[in-house]
């Protein structure tokens, strides 16, 4: 039996104080050895864990409804009814199968969305605001730079390492986030005719992209770049990982107008039918046509929920311009009121902006650089003058467009 040094025994297990294992006395009447205080700590971390993981379903049982969804998204993004519906209700129902309970015998399969609109029309924003509200991890990639494994480009697993990165390589939250794919079209099949050489930026990568959009636990290289022996990887199991895909289709009305028995230009017998089918044939499109456009039926399988953007009017237009909490006239309101100085746009101003955008087809994104070229004079000058307030109307507009280059419009005087 080892010898008591200094009289203290264990009040946990009973031991004697020893060079071995010697007993502290932490409190008044309460000593414990160096073993029982280890064992102490390890109990303490393993329970500080356990909070994070419920916190995490916690986090699940309070996803917003659909109707809170929609709702939080017509705060940023203006029109696109259709979309944010099915958008609210693919994410409610996914969130919902990430909580469900293990031992439930009915297996929910994952619901991947896939985006089709024309550029500007708010795909981007459309995930982006979805991924605020939830406060997840959330990644954009561009299709256009993934290729085949071994060729010049990017390999698949990079978008997941993006991912990763974005929540500073926590595995277990990257495994519950959103990855936005964009430009999806642009890795559409080149050609249905067999070649001698290999689709490595098409087909190759839509391939590679069915074990991601399924779940599957991929190696992932931790700093991005080619996979080698040497390299350390990370497993991520993309099982709970949402992907949204999003895509312009540049030609894909014709397939549907030939589906349809329509055309994009021509006359028919019901014209005012055709008319109205022709300005907005991306709401009839199917997965059909995706498959004519490029895209393999086995990609296309596993992005079950597929809606359409509506392109944008000029309601549309001048609505984004001053009504969503991000709204571009609001950043630079913002942006002026920071140096003390109070920024208004006349009605008419704002006319002339959204006409140029309509003349020019920039669609949302071309609304910012309209509205930068108009105001980098004004951002220029003002901050070093004393002014507190500055008013923009149609003739300021005018002159600004026209030292720019745009074509003048003429305006009422």
């Amino acid at each position: 039996m080892a010898n008591n040094r200094s009289g203290l025994r264990c009040m946990m297990c009973g031991t004697h104080d020893s060079a071995a294992n010697p007993v502290i006395k932490v409190l008044e009447g309460l000593n414990l050895c160096t073993d029982c205080i280890t064992y102490i700590d390890n109990a303490r971390d393993s329970q500080l864990k356990k909070p994070a993981k419920s916190k995490a379903k916690e986090s699940a049982h309070e996803i917003p409804k659909p109707k809170e969804i929609k709702d939080f998204l017509d705060k940023y993004v203006i029109g696109q009814e259709e979309a944010k519906k099915y958008l609210s209700v693919a994410v409610y129902n996914h969130y919902k199968r990430i909580n469900q309970a293990e031992d439930d015998d009915v297996d929910i399969e994952k619901s991947n969305i896939i985006l089709v609109g024309p550029t500007g029309t708010g795909k981007t924003l459309l995930a982006k605001t979805i991924a605020r509200l939830l406060d997840v991890p959330f990644t954009i990639v561009d299709a256009t730079v993934l290729t085949e494994a071994g060729y010049v480009g990017e390999d698949i697993e990079s978008l997941l390492t993006r991912l990763l990165q974005t929540c500073d390589y926590d595995v277990e939250k990257a495994e519950r986030g959103i990855v936005f794919i964009d430009e999806i079209d642009k890795i559409a099949r080149k050609s249905d005719n067999p070649s001698i050489t290999r689709d490595v930026s098409g087909e190759g990568v839509q391939q590679g992209l069915l074990k991601l959009l399924e779940g599957s636990v991929v190696l992932v290289p931790p700093n991005g770049g080619r996979k080698h022996p040497e390299q350390k990887m990370i497993a991520v199991n993309t099982k709970n990982i949402l992907f949204i895909c999003g895509g312009a289709f540049d030609g894909i009305e014709r397939k549907i107008a030939s589906r349809l028995n329509t055309h994009v230009v021509g006359y028919g017998h019901d014209e005012s039918t055709r008319k109205k089918k022709r300005e907005n044939l991306m709401k009839y499109v199917l997965p059909m046509d995706l498959k004519s456009f490029g895209l393999i039926p086995e990609i296309i399988g596993r992005l079950p929920i597929l809606t359409s953007l509506d392109p944008l009017d000029r309601d549309a237009l001048r609505r984004i311009l001053t009504e969503p909490k991000n709204s571009i006239i609001g950043q630079y309101k913002k942006l002026f009121e920071l140096d003390g100085v109070k920024l208004e746009f006349t009605e008419d101003a704002l006319d002339l902006i959204v006409d140029k955008a309509i003349e020019y087809k920039l669609g949302a994104r071309g609304l910012r650089s309209i509205v930068e070229t108009i105001m980098v004079d004004s951002m220029f000058e003002i901050p070093s003058k004393k002014e507190k307030e500055f008013k923009v109307d149609a003739k300021y507009v005018n002159e600004q467009l026209e030292r720019a280059h745009f074509v003048k419009t003429a305006i009422d005087d």
